[in-house]
């Protein structure tokens, strides 16, 4: 695929500031777990308020946690919202490539 300049006036924006891209991916991950959500329980053929009935809440919560208005999701809950949905969950934590962590810093300096 091929660029537009605005992507690439992105990338230079992301490229130039490691918080900014930090906050990006981490907005993207949330992102896709969302979708994750929403498309599962479209494919298992559930209404948000059949799945909020699943979970034991209400409708107007499920779709909080569909739209990403939901803070501090915890891992129980995503835990109980994927059985309901006949899935399992999986949590992973992997390095991230081409970046200084925190801890290389700390290296560094001390």
């Amino acid at each position: 695929m091929r660029k537009t300049a605005f992507m690439r006036w992105i990338d230079g924006q992301l490229a130039a500031d490691p918080r900014l891209g930090r906050a990006v991916d981490d907005l993207l991950a949330e992102m896709k777990l969302e979708q994750q959500i929403v498309a599962l329980r479209e494919k298992r053929g559930l209404t948000q308020r059949q799945l909020a009935k699943l979970l034991g809440t209400s409708q107007p919560y499920v779709a909080k946690l569909e739209s990403g208005r939901v803070r501090n999701l915890g891992v129980k809950t995503l835990v109980k919202c994927a059985r309901a949905l006949g899935a399992s969950l999986s949590i992973r934590i992997e390095p991230v490539r081409g970046r200084v962590t925190p801890a290389a810093r700390l290296r560094k300096t001390g």
